[in-house]
């Protein structure tokens, strides 16, 4: 009997309803970066930091990373296609106060599909129930709806606002902070456990 290799692949990711999460790949880093990295319109506005000229390889942000206990990196694949679709992270982990922020990155054909709020929720599973942090965070533009939609969805709250903190393709901008706690998202899970299962199938938006 043959083998189910797209099964086997999927049994070593991080499985949402439409995304796997799996550690980054060389063949990776290249998509990554010519779309992500390379648009600096785009990269300006998800990394408060100033732009720079980086070739694709060994230095690009993309690239595959060495193991580190600060920081867990994923790329994220459409389960649909098996497209790489783009790439997710935890980072900033601090062992000791139980706390990591949350990043992501779609590349734009993948965008507008309902991936960003499956892509928190896998991440926010694996901070809290297999890490065992006790807060996760993310901070994005004010002007980011959709991913303060997706954040909210996924349970986070908006926790306040960072005025002028970044300054971004040639103007000031603010900051939204959303936080989620373990115990919130344990009881979050509990009440969608316990609910009574609809005739009809919600259907997934983003």
């Amino acid at each position: 009997m043959p083998v189910d290799h797209s099964l086997l692949y999927e049994l070593q990711m991080l499985l949402g309803k439409l995304v796997c999460l799996r550690p980054r790949h060389e063949d990776d880093v290249a998509v990554l970066h010519a779309e992500l990295y390379e648009n600096v319109s785009g990269r300006s506005r998800s990394h408060l930091q100033g732009w720079v000229p980086i070739p694709s390889g060994p230095r690009s942000p993309y690239a595959v990373p060495a193991p580190s206990e600060s920081a867990a990196v994923f790329s994220v694949v459409e389960r649909a296609t098996g497209d790489l679709a783009g790439e997710a992270s935890l980072w900033g982990i601090d062992l000791h106060n139980r706390s990591a922020h949350l990043g992501l990155s779609l590349r734009p054909a993948f965008r507008g599909r309902g991936l960003g709020t499956d892509i928190v929720t896998v991440l926010t599973d694996y901070g809290f129930r297999t890490r065992g942090l006790h807060r996760l965070q993310l901070e994005t533009l004010t002007d980011n709806a959709a991913m303060i939609a997706a954040a909210a969805r996924a349970g986070f709250r908006r926790e306040g606002t960072l005025r002028q903190s970044g300054w971004v393709n040639g103007v000031f901008t603010d900051d939204a902070i959303l936080g989620l706690l373990a115990q919130d998202w344990s009881d979050s899970c509990d009440a969608q456990q316990s609910a009574p299962t609809s005739e009809v199938p919600a259907t997934q938006t983003q």
